[in-house]
């Protein structure tokens, strides 16, 4: 039966990335969390998880630590280290306390131990969406990149920049999610509001001046093009 509420409807639109290559725990959260209300995809190996976690927004990475090709510590680290700042629990039977507290040294957030009821997993996966939000994003931080959003300013390297509202609006935008491949669509609806057209290349203007005035007068690159996705904002 599933399990349909008031509260499962208002996490309709919350995306959590399982990394996990045991298809029985991934067939069983995928369910459970699904009927909790969650969109849910899945990858099954530290490379696969990688490349989607940093392609697209997530609200929550679930990350198993016994991957293949690559281990969830790796998987961490490279997320963390690249800026990204979504909410992380590892689930893993790796349950030293060694272990434990490797994961939230590298940047995790919680750390659950298999076996685990699905009951607890809701709740801290609850818990940790809860928080998310509450985390100040008025000061945000991306290499020598420091952007203030309640004064709308922005300084690269000690240089402010000076930067038009949409211009500091878009920059704001893809700093939040550092890391992350974010869709020209996605930029459209969050800078202006608006429903994306093919046919216009507005989105590519303004990130061709923004990028003249946060990239160009310094060796190091951060905005970044992904052909045919959008744009990533993250060290070269």
């Amino acid at each position: 039966m599933r399990l349909v509420s008031f509260a499962a409807a208002l996490h309709s639109r919350v995306r959590i990335l399982l990394i996990e290559d045991e298809q029985k725990t991934v067939a069983f959260l995928t369910k459970g969390l699904r009927e909790a209300g969650f969109e849910v995809e899945t990858a099954s190996d530290g490379e696969a998880g990688l490349k989607l976690a940093g392609a697209h927004r997530f609200d929550l990475l679930i990350v198993d630590i016994m991957l293949p090709k690559k281990d969830g510590w790796q998987v961490v680290t490279e997320l963390r280290r690249e800026g990204v700042r979504t909410p992380i629990l590892f689930l893993t039977a790796r349950d030293s306390v060694r272990d434990r507290v490797k994961g939230l040294e590298l940047g995790a957030d919680d750390y659950l131990i298999k076996p685990f009821a699905f009951s607890e997993l809701l709740a801290r996966v609850r818990s940790l969406l809860r928080r998310s939000p509450a985390q100040p994003d008025d000061q945000l931080k991306v290499e020598d990149l420091e952007i203030d959003t309640r004064r709308h300013r922005a300084i690269r390297a000690g240089v402010p920049l000076n930067l038009t509202p949409k211009e500091f609006l878009l920059l704001a935008h893809l700093a939040r999610s550092a890391g992350q491949v974010i869709s020209r669509a996605d930029i459209a609806e969050h800078v202006w509001d608006i429903g994306f057209s093919t046919e216009t290349n507005v989105v590519d203007v303004v990130v061709r001046r923004l990028r003249a005035k946060v990239d160009d007068p310094f060796d190091k690159k951060l905005v970044h093009t992904i052909r045919g996705v959008g744009y990533v904002l993250k060290a070269d």
